[in-house]
């Protein structure tokens, strides 16, 4: 008998936890004025680069953004963005997070480990509850954006998110060969399945140009995402060239359109994050 007191007691004192929960995230949640969930149908697109560049982007234009990343196995956004150290805790007993700038600031789970080369092995429903403290737990503050960066799929996260945020809107990423426009689609389809919005496509890594001859040399292929966008109803937000100096840049942790003002792909993340600020 007193096996089952405590086990409904337990169950009281759950469904208490994940309605304190819920009334958290919800009150987070309308602080942030705007909310896009970028995702990719395959991995190796260049998502969690395309994430940092709208961030830093839409932060340089004076909007106040957040970039959350809920890659869990795969947490790149601290590293590219040369945040080190643990998220601390404020007097609200809410997590902080960690500030990049004055307008822009980052949650990651990498920012919650204190090895960051520990691999996290969970399943499904951690991964979820762990997504919902993100929003709920964490002082985002008001926010014009909040750039969700997700794993590649449409798994558990991209789910999570569709589930928890419900006027969230999807920008999904690409390059312009076949294999990864057949993925877009199933993101697309995806997309439908959930009923998030599909604010647009951007096609990364579409073109490079030689810097001995000035050539342009389509290393993927050309226009597949744009084809793409339109053959299925999505607005084509733009081309990101590919340029060997991103990759330099992101490996150090630091800002390529910083170092590189006047380059085609600030130009380009200037002219995406323009669309988002309309």
């Amino acid at each position: 008998m007193v096996q089952i007191h405590d086990s409904v007691k337990t169950a009281q004192q759950q469904k208490s936890v994940q309605s304190d929960q819920d009334e958290s995230v919800n009150a987070s949640l309308k602080k942030i004025k705007n909310k896009f969930l970028v995702m990719s149908g395959k991995g190796g697109v260049g998502k969690t680069s395309v994430s940092v560049n709208l961030s830093l982007a839409l932060a340089s234009k004076g909007f106040k953004v957040g970039i959350m990343d809920v890659d869990i196995h795969g947490p790149d956004v601290p590293r590219m963005l040369g945040i080190e150290g643990m998220l601390s805790v404020n007097s609200n007993r809410k997590l902080e997070p960690k500030r990049y700038s004055e307008n822009l600031s980052a949650v990651s789970i990498e920012s919650l480990t204190h090895n960051r080369d520990d691999a996290i092995i969970w399943r499904g429903p951690m991964k979820y509850s762990a997504i919902k403290q993100f929003i709920g737990d964490v002082e985002w503050g008001n926010l014009d954006y909040l750039i969700i960066d997700s794993p590649p799929g449409t798994g558990d996260e991209p789910l999570t998110i569709a589930q928890t945020i419900p006027d969230a809107k999807a920008i999904i990423v690409t390059t312009p060969q076949e294999v990864a426009l057949a993925d877009v689609r199933k993101s697309i389809n995806f997309c439908k399945t959930v009923k998030i919005e599909i604010f647009g496509l951007i096609e990364n890594m579409s073109g490079y140009t030689c810097p001995h001859c000035s050539e342009m040399v389509e290393l993927f292929g050309s226009g597949g995402g744009e084809k793409t966008a339109y053959a299925t109803g999505i607005k084509f937000l733009g081309r990101i060239p590919f340029d060997s100096k991103m990759v330099a840049c992101g490996d150090s942790g630091t800002s390529f359109q910083a170092q590189y003002k006047d380059s085609p792909v600030t130009r380009a993340f200037a002219d995406v994050a323009g669309n988002m600020a309309k």
